[in-house]
């Protein structure tokens, strides 16, 4: 039996919305961040049009890697609160209809977790194979993934007495995944947290986590989708794998049945290309090469992550252009391959520009996925080194510490962006009930998504048009077609719409603004596209009567 053949595939048509819960809300007013403060905030998540949350690792952690350094799987840090915090936010989510997904963080732990310290102690340790050890590193090694912080991916350890390999900082030793004890530890992890409530999971570098010995496994990654289904019908796993899509596909599975979901990182790179050059075709290149998947297995759409905007998927020649265009200075860029910035900075605040991005991500195949603040438009902290520029508190009001703590902003967590992106200008307060605000129209982008079931389990066209600077595409699906416009560059242009599919008379409505048009005889209508314009439409079947 195919797993696709069971549960309920509520991820195909997700509003998925990643948070810190660090910088989210500070409750009790110590500086940090809490589940208390999240379970305050769930109203205005769901009044956003959020479906599913995705809360960033809240375990115990000495905080050397933003929490994925996990010391402790079980449990929560003590400075977010405790279990019954967790489970009342869980329980709070779905009484508003919002799913929760956590992050699974297993191709490493923290060198503080138990196993670790227990595992160096002795090499008769029942944990010493929990890790992968060697009297010598092998002369051919893989890079590490932090090439500019970390020498290697060996690292010897004097209290062992032996090497030890972590494919990411040096405090994170890799588990060895292909040790059955390990799979069975990990088993009992998944299984905790879901008899828990939660729904899923967002799986850390997944290529590193079947990493066994050098050979990925994806039987492993097969049992374990099996274990989550087993466990809970409608569990699904969103995985990280930063490859080319050829690549992509085989965690997916041959029969959809290894990750559920996967992040578009080719998808996003081009995109930024694109962004760079006012020339959509690099992501019109992309999205056309992109693989159809199963019926049960879906995208994952998105502008911004919360670690650095990664190009490695592109050329050094490209890469480049990206960085001439939006990260000019060596301090906003990173690992030689990324840019620790945020989108509303990149594009200097054009609101009509971040609109379209926007815009575009929602109309794309798949589910759009969002980082919190971005619907208001927050920017990194430039002064905040590395990666961790990216997560500044969230910014509530324009009152003290954006309304985030009332403690002195000495005892922040993180610092306050301070400048013109900071919460005397960029709130979520002053947006909330203006209706011109970026708050109101990425709700409204999500409204309407939830509205527009094709776009999650459609099939996706890219329309010919005669300029290289408009994206055009189409989704069509058992509930309708959608028809999507998108220009990036800064004049504006007049488009043909061409729809050779459809009788004569058809009638095309503006999700947008519910404005109503007609196709000629020929299924032809000139549109016209601002200068960074964007425009929906639904095609309407004879005698449709349906709202935008």
């Amino acid at each position: 039996m195919r797993i696709t053949d069971t549960g309920d595939l509520w991820w195909k048509t997700a509003v998925v919305y990643c948070l810190d819960v660090e910088t989210y809300l500070d409750w009790n007013d110590d500086g940090t961040g809490d589940l208390e403060g999240l379970a305050h905030r769930l109203d205005y998540l769901a009044e956003l049009g959020v479906t599913c949350l995705w809360l960033m690792p809240f375990y115990p952690s000495p905080g050397k890697d933003n929490g994925y350094d996990v010391a402790d799987f079980y449990g929560v840090d003590p400075r977010f609160g405790h279990l019954g915090d967790f489970v009342e936010v869980v329980r709070t989510a779905k009484d508003r209809g919002m799913r929760v997904i956590v992050d699974l963080v297993v191709n490493h732990t923290s060198d503080q977790h138990p196993w670790f310290r227990a595992a160096r102690a002795s090499r008769s340790s029942p944990y010493r194979d929990y890790y992968v050890w060697a009297d010598e590193p092998p002369e051919d090694q893989p890079p590490n993934m932090f090439p500019d912080v970390e020498e290697g991916v060996w690292t010897f350890d004097e209290r062992a007495g032996q090497y030890y390999r972590h494919s990411f900082y040096g405090h994170q030793p890799d588990l060895d995944t292909g040790a059955l004890r390990v799979r069975e530890e990990i088993s009992k992890v998944v299984g905790f947290w879901l008899e828990l409530g939660v729904d899923g999971f967002r799986v850390d570098s997944v290529p590193h986590t079947i990493d066994a010995g050098g050979s990925r496994e994806h039987t492993y990654l097969r049992s374990l989708r099996r274990d989550i289904v087993r466990r809970s019908g409608s569990g699904m796993m969103l995985g990280e794998v930063n490859l080319p899509y050829e690549e992509q596909l085989d965690f997916f599975g041959e029969n959809g049945d290894e990750l559920t979901m996967q992040f578009d990182f080719f998808g996003n790179q081009r995109l930024y290309l694109a962004l760079a050059r006012q020339d959509a075709r690099p992501l019109a290149e992309a999205l056309a090469a992109r693989p159809a998947l199963d019926r049960g297995n879906q995208w994952a759409n998105f502008v911004r992550n919360h670690d650095e905007l990664t190009l490695d998927l592109l050329t050094q020649d490209e890469r480049e252009e990206i960085f001439a265009a939006f990260a000019p200075e060596e301090r906003m860029r990173i690992h030689g391959r990324g840019i620790v910035r945020r989108l509303p900075s990149m594009l200097e605040g054009d609101p009509r520009r971040i609109r379209m991005v926007y815009s575009l991500m929602f109309s794309l195949p798949g589910a759009p996925v969002l980082y919190y603040g971005e619907e208001i438009g927050m920017a990194e902290n430039p002064e905040v080194a590395g990666r961790s520029a990216v997560r500044p508190p969230m910014q509530w009001s324009a009152t003290k510490n954006g309304g985030f703590s009332a403690v002195r902003p000495s005892r922040l967590v993180a610092p306050v962006v301070a400048d013109g992106f900071g919460p005397a200008h960029v709130n979520v307060a002053d947006q909330r009930y203006d209706p011109d605000s970026l708050l109101r129209f990425v709700s409204a982008l999500a409204h309407r998504y939830r509205n527009a079931a094709e776009i999650g389990w459609g099939e996706m066209t890219v329309l010919e048009q005669p300029h290289p600077c408009v994206f055009a595409h189409t989704i069509r699906g058992e509930t309708g077609q959608i028809v999507a416009l998108h220009n990036f560059a800064p004049d504006g242009r007049s488009i043909p719409l061409v729809l050779d599919d459809v009788p004569p008379g058809t009638r095309i409505l503006d999700v947008l603004d519910a404005d109503e048009q007609v196709l000629d005889d020929e299924g032809r209508l000139e549109i016209a596209l601002e200068g960074y314009g964007y425009r929906w439409f639904r095609v309407l079947r004879e005698g449709e009567k349906r709202l935008a």
